[in-house]
């Protein structure tokens, strides 16, 4: 039992970092899932498409039965047979709907890949605001703590006449609000986890510490969103293709073999052949539609032209996000020395107040304002830390990388 308890106590104690929350989430969020699913879905229809090229065979079975017959008509007839056929030349239909749904399939990898780039992407930022959420919670923790103890203090010297009733009220206004902050702290904590939950897929405790790599030279690469924004259009260019094939020549070839039998015959109503072999060969071409089909092929090259556009758009703003993502990097670390060195002096300044508050020196309002600041401060520094995570996430996302790579 022992040993048990000493196995399972890595679990108990330890909770989750980044990296373990973004292998998880891409084996197990719904929406990744679906995407997995809509991708294998377009591989069964190339699969179908590519299969269009082989001969189809066909069997059947028919029975008829005339009661009022003509001349040379047997009563009964029944019959099995096996068809099979072959398209000799469609013009090209086939092998564009192949291409097509080659092109589309490669849109839904990519589109795959986007969909789990995006959802590491946020859960890396719900990771890190709940980190900055609980360093707040934390400071207003001690800093009720601090009010808390000085509270019990200043009731003391009101006992023994060395206050008024009015020090008590104020700090008992600071105690309530304090407390008041921190309940829309843990609601905040809460309902942030809850939706980090939802896109991970299973329940969190909590969260371990986990950083980037410090790298600001990665080379900028296409994003799987406009990856499969270039598979569709090209899956529509083919698409146009298949509609013009319908203005040239479908030419196909079918065999027939037949097994008659018949029933309630006599001289009058003799029997048929026993079997038969049927060679058919048809070409057949569409040489006037009022334009059916050329507006059809328009309208879908006005999507492609659509898509283009799309392309370029995306195109211009991943390069956007990506310079902004670097300027957030540089700031987010400026905001850090900043936020270090208020903290210093924060956590110094209280430290000579508290003692002067202690002593008699100072006032209460100067020891609130003074506690307030460090607490604002110590919130501060950890929020810049976790917005420069945050920021690191960010780019690595807009340069096209896999960011659980990066961690």
């Amino acid at each position: 039992m022992k040993r048990l308890w000493f196995l399972l106590l890595p679990v108990l104690v330890f909770g989750d970092d980044l990296k373990s929350l973004l292998e998880y989430a891409n084996t197990h969020n719904n929406l990744l899932l679906s995407s997995k699913l809509s991708k294998d879905a377009k591989q069964k229809e190339l699969d179908s498409k590519n299969s269009a090229y082989f001969p189809t065979v066909d069997i059947g079975a028919f029975y008829q039965n005339t009661n009022e017959r003509n001349y040379g008509q047997p009563g009964g007839v029944y019959s099995a047979y096996g068809k099979f056929g072959f398209d000799i030349y469609d013009g090209g239909k086939k092998s564009s709907l192949a291409d097509k749904a080659k092109y589309d399939y490669q849109a839904g990898i990519h589109d795959e890949a986007e969909m789990k780039k995006s959802l590491n992407l946020q859960i890396a930022q719900n990771f890190y605001a709940i980190k900055s959420l609980q360093a707040n919670l934390d400071a207003r923790e001690d800093a009720g703590a601090s009010i808390a103890q000085q509270l019990e203090r200043i009731k003391k010297f009101y006992a023994a006449k060395l206050a008024t009733k009015d020090d008590i009220d104020r700090l008992q206004a600071s105690y309530d609000t304090n407390i008041y902050e921190i309940e829309a702290l843990r609601f905040e904590i809460l309902s942030a986890k809850r939706s980090l939950e939802l896109k991970v897929g299973k329940s969190i405790n909590t969260l371990e510490d986990s950083n980037f790599k410090e790298r600001t030279d990665a080379a900028l690469e296409v994003t799987e969103g406009i990856k499969s924004l270039s598979w569709q259009k090209s899956a529509v260019a083919k698409s146009a293709e298949s509609i013009e094939s319908i203005y040239y020549p479908q030419v196909r070839v079918e065999d027939t073999y037949s097994i008659y039998g018949y029933d309630a015959t006599d001289a009058i109503h003799p029997k048929g052949v026993d079997n038969q072999n049927v060679l058919l060969l048809s070409v057949h071409m569409r040489i006037f539609d009022y334009g059916t089909a050329k507006d059809a092929k328009q309208a879908i090259e006005l999507s492609s032209k659509a898509l283009n556009e799309q392309i370029r758009y995306k195109t211009s703003e991943q390069k956007m996000n990506y310079e902004l993502a670097l300027s957030r990097i540089q700031t987010s670390k400026i905001k850090i020395q900043s936020a270090r060195s208020a903290l210093t002096a924060a956590k110094s300044a209280f430290k000579t107040i508290e003692q002067k508050y202690n002593a008699g020196i100072a006032d209460y309002i100067v020891y609130l304002d003074a506690l307030t600041s460090r607490t604002s401060a110590e919130a501060l520094y950890t929020t810049s830390l976790n917005e420069l995570e945050t920021a690191y996430a960010i780019y690595y996302y807009y340069a096209g990388k896999n960011i659980e790579e990066y961690l």
